[in-house]
């Protein structure tokens, strides 16, 4: 519904005014065709429904891609502003650049409903290595576990067996 509500909405050019749109729209949209420029366009994308597109939709993996783009990441680290940016898409984000932005994505990634084996194991990696505001497994606190809640079922053995009872 929302390929064809976009095809009629775009019949006649571009629209300048996607504000007044369903925000799930811009799901479907480049954001060389966003009249804004593409950081708000990004921000927005991160109030859109994620679950409009299933997980594995190449449009998700696209999205991210052009928001990498127009964030201009060189590499494989995300700063916190640009995690704001991206919203959800943090979830998309492959191992590399969880563990390239070290623990500047966990709390982000902690509101992520699944993960992909290779985004679990970066994220075990991450954690492990104690270098996060939150510091190694065995200082950890109940306070922790909850900042960590959205994590907890990836951790593992061999994380959990470090933390204080």
């Amino acid at each position: 519904q929302l390929s064809c509500l976009l095809r009629m909405v775009t019949l006649h050019g571009i629209p300048q005014d996607w504000d007044t749109y369903p925000q799930d729209l811009l799901l479907f949209l480049s954001p060389s065709d966003y009249a804004g420029n593409c950081s708000q366009f990004f921000i927005n994308v991160g109030k859109a429904n994620e679950d409009v597109l299933p997980r594995e939709a190449p449009q998700r993996q696209q999205l991210l891609l052009e928001a990498l783009e127009c964030l201009g990441i060189p590499g494989t680290q995300i700063n916190k502003t640009n995690a704001e940016v991206l919203g959800w898409l943090v979830c998309e984000l492959d191992g590399d650049y969880i563990r390239g932005s070290g623990g500047t994505l966990l709390k982000d990634l902690s509101h992520c409903g699944s993960f992909l084996p290779e985004q679990e194991e970066a994220i075990r990696d991450v954690l492990s290595s104690g270098n996060t505001t939150f510091g190694p497994p065995s200082a950890w606190s109940a306070f922790t576990l909850s900042e960590l809640s959205g994590l907890i079922p990836v951790l593992g053995p061999s994380i959990l067996q470090q933390i204080p009872k």
